[in-house]
């Protein structure tokens, strides 16, 4: 509401897909964070629980509310960054940085790098990460094809 008087109306049409898909993919990487990565960590969490007979000591977890919360909200907030990747993209192309060629020849290093920045945002179980991992890899993928779309686009638009 600030910034759009001071826009031109082919500027507003350039935003608006951006600031539709930003909140919407923040919102989906809570949703994966609260039905899909935290049940998994729970179960990873408890698993760790004995009685006395078992072992030596008993281990019993005694989750705190505020430290459940922030794990949760710290959990919430990465994934929800994590998944503005193709927004970040198609920006950057806008701009003139990346090119759909350039992510296609860097996917190999970007895949690990995916695979390394889930394992540091999750908790130390394989199926957090992997719940990360995967999403973010199909993301970029799915940013090579928006940011082909937008290629053509621009192409029919300039030919016009």
């Amino acid at each position: 509401m600030f910034v759009a008087p001071g826009l031109f109306p082919s500027e507003k049409r350039a935003a608006l897909p951006f600031l539709i898909a930003s909140p919407l993919l923040f919102l989906c990487g809570g949703a994966l964070v609260y039905y899909v990565v935290v049940p998994f960590a729970w179960t990873f969490f408890l698993s760790f629980q004995s009685s006395g007979t078992n072992t030596v000591l008993p281990i019993e977890l005694e989750a705190r509310v505020g430290e459940y919360l922030d794990l949760i909200m710290t959990l919430i907030f990465a994934f929800g960054l994590c998944f503005q990747l193709p927004v970040i993209m198609a920006l950057l192309a806008k701009a003139g940085f990346v090119t759909a060629e350039k992510l296609v020849k860097f996917r190999r290093y970007a895949i690990v790098i995916i695979f390394a920045v889930a394992a540091v945002l999750t908790p130390p179980d394989v199926l957090s990460m992997l719940s990360l991992a995967f999403p973010l890899w199909g993301l970029y993928e799915i940013s090579i094809l928006i940011i082909r779309i937008m290629k053509k686009t621009a192409h029919v638009t300039n030919a016009a």
